[in-house]
């Protein structure tokens, strides 16, 4: 009854942003033209998303510590009989039927399918006892699908998301320690008080809508208003940018809806196109709850309650894409956030880089 009650709160929050008009002028009216006549519909592509601290400067491993996705889009995630997705729909169609009429939009639907791997450790790994003033050890194995709708006439889209997994379970630790040894670095020694140790099943939906604020031949500006209920309850409202050479529409790229491991391939255009630039965010959320500090229904051996954490955060991002006319392409991203626990050893912003490769078919 909680997480339906927080829907409907998120879909009534949700519904006025529909009726917002950027007035972007010819730039904005040339660009979704081109996008229509684009058979983006046929393509597909496949991505592999790594993201560490390391790959921040950092020379320790700790926080959002590691993590790894695969990706496929295109028509074949639509039908994939292991995918999520038809419960995705239910969702959609019961949102569009009650709640949000212009959730299905004008214009053309792509659809994504991403497995993946995550965890977050404390400071010190190398100790295998507790540490109650610091982030919990906390994993999640999952498969999510997307799915997005694009208005091309009013330059916005509406994306859908459902991930499904289980926190806790072994893997996760397990295969952070046998890198751990392959590179001769620190044990990490407490994966047995992790969040929901054992396993736990768990879910969340997420919903977004983005809007193009303005176009020019190299630049590019958009908003985009999120929010999601289960594992991470939240709201979120981000401002984000590209420039340089930009040759693929404006709605593929979306590094806004990132949430640590998942949705961290930031391009999945089907279309071979040749490209580069520079991209950018920030993000103010509104978290009203994390499984991954908070626990779930299964007693953990460090968890936080409500009036321990930080609700309000602000999240930036910074990257660099290069695409080539083969269907290629390399995305390097640095992101981070302010501290989500109030007090201890845990009070800290996090940091970590990644890096995603590509390919169009």
């Amino acid at each position: 009854m909680k997480y339906l009650l927080m829907l409907l709160a998120l879909a009534a929050a949700l519904s006025p942003i529909t009726g917002a008009s950027g007035a972007n002028g010819g730039a904005t009216d040339s660009l979704a033209a081109t996008a229509e006549q684009r058979p983006y519909s046929d393509t597909s592509s496949v991505a592999l998303a790594f993201e560490n601290d390391v790959l921040a400067g950092g020379a320790n491993d700790k926080d959002y510590t590691y993590g790894l996705n695969l990706t496929y889009t295109g028509p074949a995630a639509r039908d994939a009989w292991l995918s999520p997705q038809p419960l995705e729909h239910w969702l959609n169609d019961t949102l569009t039927t009650k709640l949000l009429p212009r959730l299905k939009g004008a214009g053309a639907t792509r659809h994504s399918l991403e497995f993946g791997v995550y965890g977050f450790t404390p400071d010190d790994i190398e100790l295998a006892e507790p540490i109650a003033d610091d982030r919990p050890y906390a994993s999640l194995v999952y498969m999510a699908s997307y799915t997005e709708t694009v208005n091309h006439a009013n330059n916005e889209s509406w994306q859908s998301g459902l991930s499904i997994g289980i926190l806790g379970l072994d893997v996760v630790g397990s295969a952070q320690n046998t890198v751990h040894d392959w590179i001769d670095s620190s044990e990490a020694r407490g994966w047995h008080n992790q969040i929901s140790d054992g396993g736990e099943p768990t879910a969340k939906y997420t919903l977004a809508h983005q809007k193009l604020i303005g176009a020019s031949e190299h630049l590019e500006l958009k908003s985009t208003v999120q929010g999601s209920v289960g594992y991470l309850t939240e709201a979120s409202y981000a401002l984000s940018f590209r420039a340089g050479q930009i040759r693929s529409d404006w709605w593929s790229f979306d590094p806004e809806l990132t949430s640590y491991g998942e949705k961290s391939v930031v391009n999945a255009e089907g279309l071979a196109v040749s490209e580069h630039y520079l991209w950018g965010g920030i993000a103010v959320k509104a978290r009203a709850y994390n499984a991954f500090l908070q626990g779930q229904f299964r007693d953990s051996a460090v968890s936080y309650q409500a009036d321990e954490l930080n609700h309000g955060l602000i999240e930036a991002w910074l990257g660099y894409t290069l695409a080539f006319n083969n269907g290629y392409r390399l995305s390097y991203v640095l992101r981070g956030h302010t501290s989500e626990i109030k007090t201890g050893r845990g009070d800290r912003s996090l940091l970590w880089g990644g890096l995603v490769v590509a390919r169009s078919f």
